[in-house]
């Protein structure tokens, strides 16, 4: 049994012309190759006593109803439209962030993150983009990152007598616990301003500053700033590279009362959660940025923006909420 396929304007012409010589439904529809019901459907369809058959007025109407066809996109009369746009496009959460703490404050299912992608691709949010760009899509937020070459001159891996993250206690590995955390830099323009990051392994809770100049004394000092405020509970250990920025650990490590530990050397892995947060701190701060002029409140947006963020791995909670142990209202 073949597939059923639409008339075609050829077709509807040759309907048009034999009908116009008084031929039988049944003669027109073997003429044309074609069930006799279908050509009674098509000349029932489109004439009218005020209008007699017309192929290119049968085609547009084809055409019109074709486009009423097909699944609903969700999104166009949508509560939540709005509320995904901000999402997207002012605090950066992805689709799939979105559509999960939506459906986690309201306790079920409203919306899916397809949905969300459909929409996008479909242009619904395309308003306000100029014609012919890419539109909302260039608004996704894109993952991965490019290898780099290893520097010249680094000391990196020559820290002796320390203790090493395989030392380190089995909570902190398997994230039963807050107060575990994470240490790196993010580098700006070679010889400028970085980022001191510290990120909780447990609740993804991000901390960071910006210091004038990428050595061990400024280092040193963000971290002890950094640090201090919190409860002693929520300081129990912290897991740098092997990078001389960190050179001065036993400073810091005694002022704040953490125990510090060193990662291998060349194993960004063994901190993925922080090596992770970087990268999305980078959507925001590209490499090569010359950090001088960035704002301490932007710097501060940035953070809160992270850390107010929906994680899947935290089943669609925030890393404050689960650092503070509270819940907020989001959307």
């Amino acid at each position: 049994m073949t597939s059923y396929t639409h008339l075609t304007i050829r077709e509807r012409e040759m309907i048009f012309l034999y009908h116009g010589f008084g031929f039988t439904i049944r003669r027109i529809g073997r003429l044309i190759k074609r069930s006799p019901s279908t050509v009674m459907r098509e000349l029932k369809r489109n004439t009218t006593k005020f209008r007699a058959y017309s192929p290119s007025l049968a085609q547009k109407s084809y055409h019109k109803n074709k486009q009423k066809c097909g699944r609903k996109r969700i999104l166009d009369q949508s509560p939540y439209k709005e509320t995904i746009r901000k999402l997207l496009f002012e605090d950066q959460w992805s689709p799939e962030q979105i559509a999960n703490r939506i459906n986690l404050e309201n306790n079920e299912s409203i919306i899916s993150y397809p949905t969300i992608y459909r929409s996008i691709y479909n242009g619904l949010f395309d308003e306000g983009f100029p014609a012919g760009s890419p539109g909302a899509r260039k608004m996704l937020r894109r993952k991965g990152r490019k290898s780099v070459n290893k520097r010249i001159g680094d000391r990196r891996g020559r820290f002796t007598n320390v203790k090493t993250i395989h030392e380190r206690p089995i909570k902190a590995e398997n994230r039963e616990e807050l107060g575990h955390w994470e240490a790196d830099t993010v580098l700006g323009h070679r010889g400028k301003s970085s980022l001191v990051t510290l990120v909780d392994r447990k609740s993804r809770f991000l901390l960071a500053g910006r210091i004038p100049k990428n050595d061990s004394i400024c280092v040193r000092d963000m971290i002890v700033k950094l640090l201090s405020p919190l409860h002693k509970k929520q300081r129990k250990t912290i897991t740098p590279d092997r990078g001389p920025e960190f050179a001065k650990y036993k400073y810091f490590s005694r002022l704040c009362r953490i125990d510090c530990y060193f990662a291998d050397p060349w194993s960004p892995w063994q901190r993925g959660t922080n090596e992770n947060t970087n990268g999305l701190i980078r959507e925001y701060l590209p490499k090569r940025t010359d950090m001088t002029p960035v704002s301490e409140e932007y710097i501060k947006s940035v953070v809160k923006k992270l850390n107010n963020r929906p994680r899947k791995c935290l089943g669609w909670k925030t890393p404050f909420e689960v650092f503070y142990e509270r819940q907020v209202k989001l959307i």
